[in-house]
């Protein structure tokens, strides 16, 4: 994944600066322990731990052995696109003529998180912030200057226009403004931003209730 994205970039920048030589990527910034801070060898035991223990809760074979399936679904999928955030946060900062990063859409389904995070842009240096199994693009973008945090108003507008239909009327007095107070990117302690909904947190050392 960081290879191919490595590439597309490389392609990409060809069109805005062909001079720009082939970019020397150091695979250890954006692949392995360098996603999370953690071991892939304690990552990758996480799904079996799953099994173990939906077995010793008296579970059935097939069934614990399908969350673990999940689980190692998952985990795969979002070490695949923090490889690819990584590398474009690495290359793009070799790259000057690109100035922020915006979210591509692709795939048949697009969570609404994802939907309303494709109308803003990212500085390059930022990581994307994605959610577990997101399959988002992340593209560069070259521009003159900066757009500021929505740069697709008109989609805004969709998705909003999408909410009211299926949830009710509201007062649209907000109208885009509503989206960005709502919608957020938590800093999870491992995998960096995921995108989220104002009001949500990821549990801690705190939510343990430990014997007194």
């Amino acid at each position: 994944m960081a290879a191919l994205t490595a590439t597309y970039l490389e392609q990409l920048y060809a069109e805005v600066d062909a001079r720009r030589p082939r970019v020397d990527l150091d695979f250890d910034t954006v692949t392995g322990r360098a996603l999370r801070d953690v071991d892939p060898a304690d990552v990758y035991t996480r799904p079996f731990k799953d099994v173990w223990a939906a077995i010793a809760n008296g579970e059935g074979v097939d069934t614990a052995v399908g969350r673990g399936a999940h689980r190692l679904e998952t985990l795969a999928k979002t070490d695949l696109q923090l490889a690819r955030t990584h590398t474009v946060r690495e290359v793009g900062d070799e790259m000057p003529r690109f100035s922020y990063t915006v979210r591509e859409l692709q795939g048949e389904y697009d969570c609404a998180l994802c939907m309303i995070a494709s109308t803003q842009r990212y500085l390059k240096r930022d990581l994307a912030p994605i959610h577990p199994g997101c399959d988002c693009l992340v593209k560069l973008v070259t521009a003159d200057e900066d757009p500021g945090q929505v740069i697709d108003d008109e989609k805004l507008e969709r998705i909003h226009d999408a909410v009211e239909e299926a949830l009710g009327t509201f007062d649209r007095g907000g109208r885009a403004v509503d989206y960005r107070k709502i919608i957020i990117a938590n800093d999870h302690g491992e995998i960096g931003p995921v995108l989220g909904y104002r009001g949500q947190r990821f549990s801690g050392p705190d939510d343990i209730n430990l014997p007194t």
